[in-house]
């Protein structure tokens, strides 16, 4: 295996892992308006992240700072085709990371409300454009003999990418509800236990429909076999969600992520953005990676840091175990 094959598998891993962790917290987002009938309960819903939902989105830029390196022409090909959507997403993260800072600064309910809202929206935005961003990298899009995108944003919304932007959506959601159960006790457990089984219901139907269009388009083995163990543990999440077993049920959720997004990279292994001009076109991770050298020096900063890291963000998680109640929650 060269190194252009293990920053490849690497990548795969960092996305994986971000979708995981920042698909729970854009589902509480997404779940805030719902679960919170007052200020006391929305601040226990957010209280939930807290904690947590900025050391996510690190693994976003992680994500990002590897393609940059590792693979420069993916990245560039990516960033300038898809930028449109792209900058929704950061603009939508900026505007959410200031919601939870700024909707404390002062007590009237109209200015709460407002970030309230902000919170909400931008949560929903990037759990759809996500799917949709992934569906058009798998499916493929016009690519030139220079490897540099040659469509327009219209052809991004297809009804592939628009269903894997619903699909992650309905994912994001019922990994935020099964979430918001484990973290807290009372009737926000109950309520988000229930949300979490309306949900399933939704999830399991959209979710199979993609992977089963993902299988059919593709035909790859391994890709269908890891997608059929994502379906078997999003279905085993429904009997789990109905007997509150909230840790086992976000077990579940959490495998049909990070087998999702493995069946995703397999899939689209030795490519990493297939153009449908013409095959010869495609960015692969051989013509679109940098030199030996600094895949070399990559792999030795990771070998060494990685696991720092992971140590680190496990140790928050462990610190910060404990189910919340309203009564947690001051006046």
């Amino acid at each position: 295996m060269d190194l252009t094959t293990v920053w490849f598998l690497l990548i795969a891993v960092l996305w994986a892992g971000y979708f995981l962790l920042e698909g729970f917290d854009f589902g509480v987002g997404i779940l805030l308006p719902f679960v919170g009938r007052d200020d006391r309960s929305r601040r226990l819903a957010i209280n939930t992240i807290g904690p947590v939902w900025d050391g996510n989105e690190v693994w976003l830029l992680v994500a990002g700072g590897a393609t940059f390196a590792a693979f420069p022409e993916w990245y560039a090909t990516l960033f300038s085709g898809f930028f449109l959507p792209l900058l929704i997403i950061l603009v939508a993260l900026i505007v959410r990371g200031l919601a939870f800072e700024y909707r404390g600064k002062r007590d009237g309910a109209a200015w709460k409300k407002r970030w309230d809202t902000a919170i909400f929206v931008c949560s929903l935005i990037p759990a759809i454009l996500w799917g949709v961003a992934f569906g058009n990298i798998l499916r493929g899009v016009p690519i030139d003999a220079n490897h540099e995108y040659a469509g327009g944003f219209v052809n991004l919304l297809n009804p592939y990418a628009l269903l894997g932007g619903l699909t992650t959506l309905v994912l994001f959601t019922l990994h935020g509800a099964v979430f918001l159960a484990l973290k807290t006790d009372g009737p926000m457990r109950e309520q988000a236990g229930q949300i979490a089984e309306t949900t399933a219901l939704v999830a399991v139907p959209v979710a199979a429909g993609f992977l089963a269009w993902t299988g059919f388009a593709h035909a790859d083995g391994w890709g269908i076999a890891l997608s059929a163990l994502a379906a078997i543990a999003l279905v085993t999440a429904i009997p789990l969600t109905r007997a509150r077993r909230e840790g086992w049920a976000f077990t579940a959720t959490a495998a049909t992520l990070l087998l999702a997004v493995a069946a995703l990279f397999v899939t689209l292994f030795p490519d990493v953005m297939p153009s449908t001009l013409d095959p010869a076109f495609s960015l692969t991770v051989h013509n679109a990676s940098s030199t030996p050298y600094t895949l070399r020096v990559m792999t030795w900063v990771a070998v060494f840091f990685t696991p720092i890291v992971l140590l680190y963000q496990g140790w928050t998680y462990w610190v910060f175990r404990k189910r919340l109640t309203l009564g947690d929650i001051p006046a």
